[in-house]
């Protein structure tokens, strides 16, 4: 996949799945993609958010992480943990 080009479409079918990560500092751990917010439409490129659940406790710090899953491959995406819920820590992708 081609993050320059992928849109909301590109990663709903993965909602659910489990997904390998690896923190800035190395730190590998899995996340499960618990959603994927559609933004506002507007001029150029597709605004949406990703949201993980998984990894340690406290949260690695934000930065750029690689993410793996068979059906994507690896990409780099920049993730900023935005503390625990329920189902563990959280971390949030932005794109637009």
């Amino acid at each position: 996949m081609d993050l320059a080009t992928a849109t909301a479409e590109s990663f709903a079918p993965l909602v659910g799945e489990q997904l390998a990560l690896r923190a800035p500092t190395g730190e590998a751990f899995d996340a499960v993609l618990v959603d994927v917010t559609q933004g506002p439409p507007g001029a150029g490129r597709d605004q949406f958010a990703l949201l993980f659940v998984g990894g340690p406790t406290p949260p690695a710090r934000q930065g750029v992480f690689e993410v793996a899953h068979p059906s994507l491959g690896r990409l780099e995406i920049f993730l900023v943990p935005l503390g625990p819920d329920g189902r563990g820590e959280r971390y949030e992708a932005v794109f637009g």
